[in-house]
């Protein structure tokens, strides 16, 4: 008996996207405001002035917002730098016709020195084999010379030539006919601690580093150590660079010293957050006294409770931390979580919130006629930082740009 062929009706498979645009998706997405990205930037830029040049960091799909999108936000308002990790996030960048500087702020690996010439890419480096390699591919492509951005470790204990190193190393490049040393850089480890002694230390270190290139005979166009925090709070270090990452999405770490947070107007910038996560209820329950919620009964019920059921969990990056204490907000109400957080659902307790019904929009990071539940907020009861809140939010949930 032979094989049965096909059904016509799936004869041809239609794509993805096809499918989606006929039928209605699972309603949990978060709206990126890119007029507010590059208010966020014009912010920054006026804090350090028109001196001192911005490098935008877009880094890790930046920071969870969309990478593509906000680097042709950031270059529309006038941002000339762009910060990646790596050649990979790199390259959409360039193939979505973004034409900023973008630097490469590890470096790179072995086999991609070419491509990075290619795509006119500005390296970090700080090994004598990423200035070979570089020269090598600089000469073979006929690249008269190729910019590249020198590392060097000042006690973060990461990256970088070590102090004791760095002759070495400015030796290879100044042989380096097909190179040119454009940048220098380092990076603070406790730029929010006001009282950290490694950060004065770390200064001193690359002030002597400086000296150390400008008695090389070398000089740097754009020399930069500050992250977001030394922006707003270390005036001292911006040289003619800064790296803003966070601030750029609306936030930063509160400031602390001797392990006490500081307050006050000096240390605040006005950005606001770009992003604000939603979602819709899938479904209402009610429940009597008594009665476990979720997986491992981690909430009994003390009343009747009208309960509602989210189509979001921590396979979206919805941090299961918050089970049983973040919030979200429902009809200009705050409901808070109840049970554990699941792969693919959360519940939310909304009793006595009036008329909430399947359907209804829940703000599950962002603001709204006065209530707010931000990235902060989340890290706080997560035992972790606005950083990883914002790029953990997973690729099924989709981003929607607009103002």
């Amino acid at each position: 008996m032979g094989a049965r062929a096909a059904p016509a009706i799936i004869a041809k498979v239609a794509s993805t996207a096809e499918i989606l645009s006929r039928v209605a998706t699972r309603p949990t997405w978060a709206e990126v405001s890119l007029t507010m990205l590059r208010q966020n930037f014009r912010t920054v830029q006026k804090h350090v002035g028109t001196n001192v040049t911005v490098c935008a960091v877009v880094k890790a799909d930046a920071y969870g917002h969309g990478a593509v999108e906000c680097s042709r936000a950031l270059e529309a308002e006038g941002a000339k730098w762009l910060g990646v990790t790596s050649l990979d996030e790199a390259i959409p960048l360039r193939e979505a016709g973004i034409r900023a500087n973008i630097l490469l702020m590890t470096g790179f690996w072995r086999g991609e020195e070419s491509e990075i010439i290619r795509l006119h890419l500005t390296p970090t480096v700080w090994e004598p084999w990423h200035i070979e390699t570089l020269e090598t591919a600089a000469a073979t492509l006929s690249v008269a010379r190729h910019p590249v951005h020198l590392k060097v470790d000042t006690g973060m204990g990461r990256l970088g030539v070590g102090v004791d190193q760095l002759p070495g190393v400015l030796t290879a490049l100044k042989a380096a006919k097909h190179l040119v040393l454009e940048g220098l850089s380092t990076h603070l480890a406790s730029s929010e601690i006001m009282d950290a002694p490694s950060v004065a230390e770390q200064e001193r270190s690359f002030d002597s580093v400086r000296r150390t290139v400008r008695e090389a005979g070398m000089e740097t166009t754009f020399v930069h150590m500050a992250n977001t925090a030394a922006v707003i709070s270390r005036r001292e270090t911006w040289n003619s660079m800064v790296r803003p990452g966070v601030a750029l999405y609306g936030y930063y770490l509160p400031f602390q010293r001797a392990g006490r947070e500081v307050s006050g107007g000096t240390l605040r910038l006005p950005v606001k957050p770009i992003l604000t996560w939603k979602t819709r209820i899938l479904s209402l329950r009610d429940f009597g006294p008594n009665q476990a919620l979720g997986y491992g009964a981690t909430y009994v019920t003390k009343a009747r409770a009208h309960v509602a059921v989210l189509p979001v969990g921590y396979a979206d990056g919805y941090n299961r931390q918050l089970s049983n204490r973040g919030r979200v907000i429902v009809r200009e109400h705050y409901a808070p979580i109840v049970g554990r957080i699941s792969m693919d659902l959360t519940l939310v307790d909304v009793t006595g919130i009036p008329g909430v019904a399947v359907g209804d929009e829940v703000i599950l990071l962002g603001a709204g006629e006065g209530l707010s539940v931000d990235a902060l907020e989340h890290a706080e009861l997560a035992n972790s930082t606005p950083y990883e809140i914002l790029c953990n939010i997973s690729k099924r949930v989709p981003r929607r740009y607009g103002s």
